[in-house]
């Protein structure tokens, strides 16, 4: 590596600094840190804040806002180029917590998460760069698009709002947005003082083989062949079933510029991955003899065929984009199906690539995040649902930090505090409730009460 001449380092360290904490300096010097009185004054304090109405509000919020922010493509460069990014704002006491849900696609709620329930908080949700509208209007420059610029966004909108809520704060998300609160918790720790990730996965490559181990060893024997059964039942009897699926492809406008027989092939390899992901029961499965039609509608419940619809993926594809390049993917074996394939490699997700990128994928990137999760990552709640499949790559907290990481008995990707047993979600709320001082569960929350 050429190193640098001694007498460029400190002016290159200079303009390194500068060009990190730039945004956040205009922030605060901008802002003026007035005291406020209402939310709308917090807002209209707030130099990057571009827009913002007010939307309807859920319980515990007495206002909740959708606010635009205007924040920098490139957070290393002060003369960067500027985008809008959407938050949505909900407030309920300037003393009371604040949630920070980091969302790592489209925001599709903004409802009272369950972990701002149970600590009857304030919360704020950060729409991740470049999906729906937060992104640049003629198109997505697919280079800014990593895991410290999006880190760097929850940052300034933190950044923002922290001069105004005294109480503790908290980051969490949920799937990819877990991925993204463990991201951006690595970068800026001082942000909040406790993150809680739920169903994140760390995955080390585009293809990574953890998951092919999970898949079998997860559940019963009997329950794997069973799954594996209905999979080949699928391929054997494709000339019955292909039918009913272009049949309800037309009706519901779908278009797969894959053609129909890779999507369907690719439906059929993606149903064990769903089957576990979403905690199904092997009794659902149809037997051989049932009829194609018994079999499609199970398939589709399992596994909607929209997830390699072109319009589906086009909506999703910058999480393709750091899937394949950054943060980890499982991919599809192709030996158990050789017989109905033509493929003879195992197939990642490289087919949803923007048009004209290739697939290289960053393996440093998650290397450092697990670095830092093993030596640093300190006051961490990892959930996990013991059967989802996505818990094949599931974080090793490791030893030497004060982190918790908390399996749900028989749980799937859609596991949530209020779904352990009771017995360790007392074990949860002692665990946050040392950590923020605070008495939980809070203003009478119970596992039946709201929260996403």
């Amino acid at each position: 590596m050429k190193r640098m001449p001694q007498q460029q380092r400190p002016l290159r360290m200079r303009g390194l600094i500068l060009s990190i904490f730039f945004p956040v300096l205009m922030v605060v010097i901008l802002s003026g840190n007035p005291k406020p009185i209402t939310p709308t004054e917090v807002l209209s304090s707030i130099a990057l804040v571009d827009s913002f109405r007010a939307i309807p509000s859920d319980n515990p919020f007495s206002e909740t806002y959708e606010v635009w922010f205007r924040v920098p493509l490139d957070h290393t460069n002060p003369h960067s180029q500027y985008f809008p990014l959407r938050v949505y704002y909900s407030h309920n006491g300037f003393n009371k917590p604040m949630v920070v849900v980091i969302d790592g696609y489209t925001m599709y709620t903004s409802k009272a998460n369950e972990i701002t329930s149970i600590v009857d908080g304030n919360q704020i949700t950060i729409e991740h760069r470049f999906f729906s509208q937060s992104r640049p209007l003629d198109s997505i420059p697919w280079s800014y698009l990593n895991i410290r610029q999006a880190a760097a966004d929850a940052h300034l909108v933190i950044s923002a709002f922290k001069p105004f809520y005294h109480g503790k704060w908290i980051s969490t998300g949920i799937s990819k947005s877990g991925q993204a609160t463990i991201f951006h918790r690595r970068f800026y720790p001082a942000d909040v003082n406790v993150s809680i990730p739920y169903v994140a996965p760390l995955n080390f490559s585009s293809e990574d083989e953890r998951v092919y181990k999970f898949l079998d060893s997860v559940g019963t024997p009997e329950c794997r062949k069973k799954i594996y059964d209905f999979q080949i039942q699928l391929f054997e009897r494709k000339s019955e079933i292909m039918p009913l699926f272009k049949e309800l492809s037309a009706s519901k406008g779908w278009k797969f510029t894959m053609g129909f027989e890779k999507a369907y092939d690719l439906s059929v390899l993606e149903y064990s991955f769903a089957f576990w992901q979403w905690g199904f029961n092997c009794s659902s499965i149809p037997a051989s003899s049932s009829t194609a039609k018994e079999l499609f509608e199970h398939w589709l419940e399992v596994n909607p065929f929209s997830f390699f619809e072109e319009n589906e993926v086009d909506k999703v594809r910058p999480f393709f984009y750091q899937a394949m390049t950054e943060i980890g993917m499982y991919g599809y074996r192709v030996k158990p199906f050789s017989r109905y394939l033509s493929d003879t490699a195992n197939i990642t997700f490289s087919f949803a690539m923007p048009r004209g990128h290739r697939a290289i994928f960053n393996a440093s990137a998650m290397s450092d995040i697990d670095r830092w999760v093993k030596d640093s990552g300190s006051y961490m709640l990892y959930i996990y649902g013991q059967n989802d499949a996505w818990s094949a790559t599931a974080v090793d907290p490791g030893r030497k930090t004060n982190a918790v990481k908390m399996v749900c008995p028989g749980g799937s990707h859609s596991s949530r505090i209020k779904d352990f047993p009771p017995e360790l979600q007392d074990s949860i709320y002692k665990v946050l409730g040392r950590w923020l001082d605070l008495k939980l569960p809070a203003n009478g929350y119970t596992n039946s009460s709201s929260g996403l």
